[in-house]
This record gives structure tokens, C-alpha cells and sequence, in this order.
């Protein structure tokens, strides 16, 4: 439902969101929930509606023992320290250990709200413990969430697009959006800005990046472009992270180049060797579980010429991972795959060899760090190394498949945005991947960024409607 926006001109919100994704609506309900007049801008259309959190499927969240959808207890310093490999201790711990703190049991809450949870399917990345997978994925989420705030009262306005703030001394005053090809000036005592990263600009990621970012795969929303992080960067919002950190996998390279969502990742890497266009591996593909890993290897393309490479199994792996939504290329052979995926024969042919002549017995586990590696190869394979022998051969052209951009603004445990000139903002607020950096300082691991959005939208939305309540005391 659109909200009537004849009755609402001129209006004067207690908290304004901008954002339609998964931290916006948690900061919707919530300030509703704290006695807020409450109005969301989405810039999608209705049907696209949800950012990237349309396109997950599940949140991983601290808890004291397993429940219907987890198996078993996930505590704070397991948590934290899971954070700290995959962030390789680039994170705020204060405000790392809050989000851990605050997220705990936080599905009950979403279960209030309308989220339904299912036990993790076959193949997920060994998270039955650790994650909650949502019945219908994060379709079925936002779905649910919207109409929950529907139903609470939140005005909501969908292809509203937000193009500047006022801010005065650090103040949010109003909103400029066009909405149906008309201007609007929207005021409001608090606001939440929840509009994701940059990761849809290309041009922007070219800044950092330079022209290898035209072979990037935006994996969510095309709407994400990160026009509010600029508005407030230029208005003296505090930035932090690294502008060239992201959540990037590695996926499939038939891929659309917006919105493919999580069916194109391709989760076959630790089952077998990965190459790039010169038929030569360039990592260790058993380094680690692959949802403490899989974040890393769209970087690890990204960095191969033409940002492109291949993962390359046999059929003794094909039915350990999900599968993606396009089929392997499939051959009798190793000089047969070659030319199939336009490497070279001879080469791909030594680099199999090699492997091969490498690897070292052991139990293999597809569920635990096991002891099938290689011995003499560089790079090494660590875990889960096993003889590529058994046809048919399958392979995956794979591209650096980005989620969202770290680069962002600072904010405090109230997620109150700070300015550059030291002070915390008097009204603003910030929530999900626009704040994400001050967290992720790298790295990525399954299920953290709903964390993050939930957390941070739950805090941005309390916060904001009791700054606006003190405003009209």
C-alpha cells in the first residue's frame, strides 16, 4: 500500500527512514513501536522492493542453546571470534561485541514481526548452527515485514528518490525527494538513513577500482547506489572504512550484471582447484569453512587479468554444494573441459597433474577441517583435497560477484551518525550497509550483514523516535 501522500503534505514526521531494505524496516517498526509517526522512502518500485535483503536467505545471531531452526548454542567470544578471522582484527571491538550482544535471540523478535524460520538445507555452508535460514528467503522476509508495518502504521512511499538532505549544524532538517516526477520537501524531527552502499555505481567503484570494476557483478538492487552516502560525506558526516573493501564473492560469470541474486554464487570452490584464464591456480581453495572464506574470493578474481577464472571439480564433488542456478560445463576430459571454457589445453592439463601428484591421503569430510591436503604445491590446498580423476569433468566461469561497499559513515553505539568535526549529529541516524564499515573493516562471513541491518535498524529506529519525542516535550 502507497501512502496517501495528499494527506501527508506538509507533514511534519517524528522519524523519517530512507530506505526500503532490511535495517530500514526494522527502523520503521521500531520507532512505530516507540510512539513514532513514522514515513519510509523507498526508491524501488513496489515489486523490487527489499535492497539486497530480498535477495539473502539467512542471519546468524548469538544464542544460548539450539531451537526449531538451530542446532545448538552460539555464544558471544565464539561469535566475536569468527568475526576476528574473517575481519583479520579490522573491526571496532566495542561496536563489533554490541551488535553480538544485541543480536541475541533476536529471532524471536523477528518471529514477532512476521519472519518464519526453516532448519538449513543440505549444502549450506555448514551453518546449522550458527545461522537462521528464512522460510521463502529474504523475499518472504521483507514481504512479511512490510506488511507488519503496514498494518502498525508506517507511511510508506515507494519510488521516492531521495536526492539531498538539508542539515544545519549537524541537524536534520528535511528531505528533497521526487516522487512521481514532482518535487517534495519532506521534514521530520529524526531521521534514518538506511540506503545501502555504492556498490550499484560503477563509475563510483571505478574510482577505486579502475577499469577492472567494468567485469564487477552487482549480485543485489541496481537502486543502490549510494547517493545518501555522498550527501552526508559532503555534509560533514564522519566517513569510515575502506572504500576498496567489500562483500564480494565469487560468482557465476553467466550472471546478469544487476539483481542475479545469492542463486549465482557458486559454492564449488573448496571441492576443487580454481584457475584463472592462464590455467594456473592462485589460492588456497581449502583454506578455511567457506562461510568464513567465500567472502574473499570475488577479491581474489577481481585481481586476476580480465577479473576472470574458473573453478574445476569432477563428478566425486558434484552433489556436495547447492547448485547454481546455471548448469557446470561438462566434459569426458581434462583437454576436453580445456576447450570448452577457452583455456588451454596443455596447461590446464599440467596444472590437474600437478594437483593430482600432490595430494595426500586422509579421511575427506565435506563438514570439518579435514587432513586431505597437498604436499610441495603452491599454493597449497589445506583441507579437503582430493585427486581430480573421476569423470565427467565440470567447470564454472566465475566473476567478482559484489554484494555491497564498506565505505561509509561513523557512527556510536546508539547509531547516531558522528561528524567530521568531532560532534555526534544531533538527529541523524544510520543503520545496514551504510554503516557497516564501522564493523566490517574486511572480510565478510554468511549471514553477518543481516545482523548488522537488524541490530543497528532496531537501535537507529528506538533511538530516533525518543529524540523526537523530546522534541515536542
Amino acid at each position: 500500500m502507497k501512502s496517501n501522500r495528499n494527506q501527508n503534505a506538509g507533514k511534519v514526521f517524528d522519524v523519517l527512514v530512507i530506505g526500503g531494505g532490511n535495517a530500514a524496516l526494522c527502523a520503521a517498526m521500531t520507532a512505530r513501536e516507540s510512539g513514532a509517526s513514522v514515513m519510509l522512502l523507498e526508491g524501488a518500485p513496489i515489486h523490487f522492493r527489499g535492497g539486497n535483503s530480498r535477495h539473502t536467505r539467512n542471519l546468524r545471531y548469538a544464542h544460548d542453546k539450539g531451537n526449531g531452526h538451530l542446532t545448538g548454542p552460539y555464544l558471544e567470544d565464539e561469535f566475536y571470534n569468527d568475526l576476528l578471522q574473517v575481519t583479520e582484527g579490522k573491526t571496532d571491538e566495542r561496536l563489533a561485541r554490541h551488535t553480538i550482544r544485541q543480536s541475541k535471540d533476536i529471532g524471536l523478535w523477528m518471529e514477532r514481526h512476521g519472519c518464519r524460520f526453516q532448519p538449513s538445507m543440505r549444502g549450506t555452508l555448514h551453518l546449522d548452527r550458527t545461522n537462521a535460514f528464512f522460510l521463502g528467503g529474504g523475499k518472504a522476509l521483507m514481504n512479511a515485514y512490510y506488511s507488519q508495518a503496514e498494518k502498525m502504521g508506517v507511511n510508506i512511499s515507494y519510488e521516492s528518490d531521495v536526492y539531498d538532505l538539508e542539515i544545519k549544524d549537524g541537524r536534520f532538517v528535511a528531505a528533497r525527494v521526487k516522487v512521481s516526477h514532482s518535487d517534495r520537501r519532506i521534514a521530520a524531527k529524526s531521521v534514518v538513513v538506511a540506503s545501502g552502499g555504492f556498490q550499484a555505481d560503477i563509475k563510483w567503484l571505478k574510482k577505486y577500482w579502475g577499469d577492472a570494476a567494468d567485469n564487477f557483478i552487482v549480485r543485489g538492487t541496481p537502486y543502490d547506489k549510494g547517493r545518501m552516502l555522498k550527501v552526508l560525506l559532503d555534509k560533514g558526516a564522519e566517513p569510515v572504512g575502506d572504500p576498496k573493501q567489500c562483500h564480494a564473492v565469487a560468482i557465476d560469470a553467466r550472471s546478469p550484471r544487476f539483481d542475479g541474486g545469492i542463486v549465482t554464487r557458486l559454492d564449488c570452490v573448496p571441492f576443487g582447484i580454481t584457475v584463472n584464464k592462464h590455467g594456473h591456480r592462485f589460492y588456497d581453495e581449502g583454506e578455511h569453512f567457506w562461510p568464513k572464506r567465500y567472502a574473499i574470493w570475488g577479491r581474489l578474481v577481481a585481481r586476476q587479468e580480465d577479473q576472470i577464472a574458473y573453478s574445476i571439480i569432477d563428478s566425486k564433488s558434484l552433489e556436495l554444494f547447492m547448485p547454481s542456478v546455471f548448469p557446470p560445463i561438462e566434459a569426458e576430459s581434462i583437454q576436453e573441459l580445456a576447450g570448452k571454457l577457452s583455456l588451454s589445453p596443455s596447461m590446464l592439463e599440467k596444472t590437474v597433474a600437478d594437483f593430482n601428484a600432490s595430494v595426500k591421503g586422509g579421511s575427506f569430510d565435506a563438514g570439518a577441517l579435514d587432513d586431505c591436503l597437498t604436499v610441495g604445491l603452491e599454493p597449497p590446498k589445506s583441507h579437503w583435497a582430493r585427486t581430480i580423476d573421476r569423470p565427467p569433468f565440470y567447470g564454472y566461469p566465475l566473476r567478482p560477484g559484489i554484494t555491497f561497499t564498506y565505505l561509509g559513515v561513523r557512527v556510536n553505539d546508539k547509531s547516531r551518525v558522528m561528524m567530521q568535526n568531532g560532534n555526534l549529529s544531533a538527529n541523524m541516524f544510520a543503520a545496514g550497509e551504510i554503516m557497516s564499515g564501522n564493523i566490517l573493516g574486511k572480510g565478510y562471513m554468511a549471514g553477518f550483514g543481516m545482523t548488522i541491518g537488524t541490530v543497528f535498524g532496531r537501535i537507529a529506529g528506538k533511538e530516533a523516535a525518543r529524540h523526537a519525542h523530546e522534541r515536542s516535550l
